[in-house]
């Protein structure tokens, strides 16, 4: 080796020896550190590249211990994984993506992610989770994206996402939830939340109120379409205005959006599509009312007051607040107030100094919360006279009955027509006569008699009873021509007929039945 004490120089022959000395500082530092060399054996079917650590599909029935430190991402998914214990990622101090998807898991033990700040991206999705409670996600402060569709969740604690300052996206879809503590959401719970996607779970109703104390920004981003819910006013008030306002969910989501049609059982209708059935809905700033705020009861009657709280649980106790400021727990206060297990409150005998509103309290002494909510109850006085409602329908039924009825007489009990009979021929009529015989002429007829008809036409016959004449007769002079009556138009093309009409008895008057006899 060339050495600086023999005179040597670095640009001299010696150069060459450089890359053989920088090759053994290396060997004296030894590898750096790397995914692979720092995972544990078990994790030998994980595939590492760099700061991404992928275990899907590998078989594992739980997370791993002892994970590189180093690790970015880590892909669990396509696993039995069950359940989460506490501290399962200790140590992933970088950890910003866990993926979980596509497991068995049933639980998630408090302080599970305790030790995951850092965590931004949480996919638990298709899963078996059946609840999302409290302390389930405590510790992902740092979390803007969570992925909980396709799992059993049918109950979400208000305070599941307490302390998700950061939580931009949660999707929720494909659960079996039938309510969402949306007072927990938009306010200290996810604050900064501004996509909900509740869609294709069980949700019968909605918590109008609630939904419009949301920020603007949240309700833009609010996906409520495949749900149960029920078909009314109230409900198609708020989506026509998120409609007018062209939010996202339901511009993009029109044939999606259906609701329970009242009394048909599987009946469901896409009210989008086919709104007429809310033609009569008067979409007014009135009907955004929750529908459970107010409740209207006769006279009498009784009601049952729901306690409707986002507080969920086998151990809540409730207390109700008459508008008389009396205090009411179950059973209730032994008059016109019965108190059930669950928070509701029955009404019964309704009077009109029940009218007010009544204040409910839900407390869950486990966890140190409440939450209340109020009822509007107005009783309406009986009808005048103290008889029931008017039946419209009842009375229309009876008004065609009778008319119908009406309609059958006059066709069927009507006096029968007779044909007519053949008649003798009657005396000639002595030349210039006067008077009433029979076969005399008429020269006028009249309507001077009400009285029915008394006389024959001809021997032992009664006159008949439908012939009716619109006319009056012509008058026979002495020499036998025929001299016009006091017709005038149209009578004079009936000539012939009027002299057949007064060779006859008598002439029966359009409007009497009275025959008038011939002067």
């Amino acid at each position: 080796m060339w050495s600086l004490a023999n005179g040597g120089s670095l640009h001299g022959a010696g150069a060459p020896c450089w890359p053989v000395l920088l090759l053994a500082c290396l060997l004296l530092l030894g590898p750096a550190p790397s995914c692979r060399s720092q995972r544990p054996p078990e994790a030998d079917p994980c595939l590492c590249t760099s700061d991404i650590l992928s275990c899907s599909a590998a078989g594992l029935d739980r997370v791993p211990r002892d994970l590189p430190p180093s690790a970015v991402t880590l892909d669990l998914s396509h696993n039995r994984i069950v359940q989460l214990g506490g501290g399962s990622f200790q140590g992933l101090q970088r950890l910003e993506t866990l993926r979980l998807a596509h497991n068995r898991l049933t639980t998630i033990h408090q302080g599970a992610f305790n030790t995951s700040r850092q965590l931004r991206h949480l996919d638990l999705s298709s899963n078996q989770l059946r609840a999302l409670g409290g302390d389930d996600l405590a510790g992902l402060s740092g979390l803007e994206e969570l992925l909980l569709f396709n799992n059993r969740i049918a109950r979400v604690e208000g305070g599941a996402l307490a302390g998700l300052g950061r939580l931009r996206r949660l999707y929720l879809s494909h659960n079996r939830l039938t309510d969402f503590p949306f007072v927990s959401v938009g306010g200290h719970g996810a604050p900064q939340l501004s996509l909900l996607d509740l869609s294709s779970n069980r949700l019968p109703r909605l918590p109008l109120q609630d939904l419009g104390g949301l920020p603007a920004a949240l309700q833009r981003g609010l996906y409520l379409h495949n749900n149960s819910l029920r078909c009314d006013c109230s409900m198609w008030a708020l989506f026509r205005r998120w409609e007018g306002r062209g939010y996202p969910p339901v511009r993009d989501f029109r044939r999606d959006h259906t609701c329970r049609l009242y009394g048909i059982r599987g009946g469901t209708l896409r009210f989008f599509l086919y709104d007429r059935y809310f033609d009569r809905c008067n979409l007014t700033a009135g009907d955004l009312l929750d529908e459970e705020g107010a409740v209207w009861v006769e006279e009498g009657a009784s009601a049952l007051l729901h306690c409707s709280t986002a507080l969920r649980g086998p151990r809540l106790s409730f207390l109700w607040v008459s508008p008389q400021q009396e205090y009411v727990a179950p059973p209730g206060n032994g008059r016109s107030l019965r108190m059930f297990a669950n928070g509701s409150l029955e009404l019964g005998g309704a009077r009109p100094e029940d009218s007010g509103t009544y204040w409910c309290l839900a407390l869950d002494v486990l966890q140190r919360r409440n939450d209340t909510h109020e009822v509007n109850v107005t009783v309406l006085p009986r009808p005048a006279g103290g008889g029931g409602a008017f039946n419209t329908g009842f009375t229309t039924l009876l008004g065609c009955g009778v008319s119908l009825l009406l309609v059958l007489v006059y066709l069927y009990l009507t006096p029968c027509r007779c044909p007519p009979c053949p008649t003798a021929p009657g005396p000639p009529a002595a030349p210039g006569g006067r008077g009433n015989e029979p076969g005399a002429g008429s020269a006028q007829s009249s309507i001077l008699t009400p009285t029915p008809p008394t006389t024959t036409e001809g021997p032992g016959r009664k006159v008949s009873s439908n012939k009716h004449v619109v006319f009056l007769e012509p008058i026979r002079e002495q020499n036998g021509r025929l001299r016009a009556g006091p017709l005038t138009g149209a009578g004079h093309a009936h000539v012939g007929l009027l002299q057949r009409a007064a060779e006859t008895d008598s002439i029966t008057s359009v409007f009497s039945d009275t025959p008038v006899m011939l002067p």
